[in-house]
């Protein structure tokens, strides 16, 4: 049954905008939309460990619904995280308070690769996802698209050999240039459950897919190129050729390639739809790079929300009128931050939705 008390008009803008449309007005999701910037989500968390809730379809429904009865986003993306694809590998991963995601065992040799489940049915190990995709899209009700998600191969590798965050990512990184072979064998590993783990959200509803490369930034160009496009590329084609070869209409995807905008034209003829960017770089010449290729989406940097509303305001329309008259879905440079205000989002979102194109 549906939510009534979702406040959203009912509209299909981003996946019009994802497919080349160029839409009404401009529409606008927001990464970490769903999390610790609201009350309602901290009180979830006083009574529910972090990946119970992951783990738990009713709760990462509940949770994904939260943002959307107090601001009138465009999509709602599922409560999970990219971290689940390792524990469904085999590793142990922990949610530390104040400190973020903790491998009590990294990878430290190649020789760890064969610690992995590496017969895992990912799309059985992680089947609540999919279940919180079925709920969560009968609470909608058709009112706005659900997108699902999945980290990258390079992001998911780095996480499971540094043990956590990195300020230099030098653990991982040092795997590149020590052990290169290892190296790709493991990023295929991953990019097969991720391939999966994809085609299993779409067969539970997920009308629209994002990979998640939050430390693409990491690299230099030519490493990025040989050991992360490569596999980028492969993931949108198996996805894409899948849906084709069980007779479904194509399910949009969005490459966030986070830090990689020296890429930017190489991955937008991938076959990506969407390419979200983050605020290092002006929406112009991310259109200039992308040739219209794309579609894009992005690119406030996170800290105008620490601002005035005029300030956000007139960040965001300088913002829109950069990205110019192509297709656009609005979005943050990166993902909210755990002490942002929800009045500074729907000052954000109040701006994007009432912004008249420029053409």
């Amino acid at each position: 049954m549906a939510d009534p008390d979702l406040i959203s008009e009912p509209n299909d803008y981003v996946l019009r905008a994802a497919r080349g449309e160029v839409t009404p007005r401009p529409c606008v999701w927001v990464h970490r939309q769903a999390g610790r910037y609201m009350q309602e989500f901290r009180d979830v968390r006083t009574q529910h460990d972090f990946f119970t809730i992951c783990r738990t379809p009713e709760l990462a429904c509940e949770v994904t619904l939260q943002p959307l009865r107090k601001i009138p986003y465009d999509a709602a993306i599922i409560f999970s995280d990219i971290l689940v694809i390792p524990q469904a590998l085999g590793m142990e991963v922990l949610m530390v308070k104040g400190e973020g995601p903790h491998f009590p065992s990294p990878l430290r040799t190649p020789e760890d690769i064969e610690r992995l489940k590496l017969d895992a049915d990912v799309a059985r190990e992680l089947s609540y996802v999919g279940e919180a995709i079925r709920l969560t899209r009968s609470k909608l009700g058709g009112r706005i698209p659900l997108l699902g998600f999945s980290g990258a191969p390079w992001t998911l590798m780095a996480y499971m050999i540094e043990g956590g965050g990195s300020k230099t990512l030098s653990k991982a990184k040092a795997w590149l240039y020590k052990y290169p072979g290892a190296s790709k064998r493991l990023l295929e590993i991953l990019e097969d459950a991720i391939v999966d783990y994809l085609w299993m959200q779409i067969e539970s509803g997920a009308q629209m897919l994002e990979v998640f490369d939050t430390w693409a930034e990491y690299l230099s160009p030519v490493t990025f190129n040989e050991f992360v496009i490569p596999g980028l590329r492969r993931i949108a084609s198996r996805v894409k050729s899948k849906c084709i070869e069980k007779g479904i209409a194509e399910i949009p995807m969005t490459l966030f390639a986070k830090g990689a905008n020296q890429s930017l034209e190489a991955l937008s003829r991938l076959q990506y739809n969407v390419l979200s960017i983050d605020w290092t770089i002006e929406p112009a010449e991310a259109r200039r790079l992308t040739g219209g290729r794309v579609a894009l989406q992005g690119n406030l940097d996170p800290c105008v929300l620490y601002g005035s509303n005029d300030t956000i305001h007139a960040e965001t329309i300088r913002m829109l009128d950069s990205f110019g008259p192509g297709p656009l879905i609005a979005n943050l440079g990166h993902g909210i931050y755990p002490d942002h205000s929800p009045d500074a989002l729907a000052q954000y979102v109040r701006s994007i939705q009432s912004y008249s194109r420029r053409v």
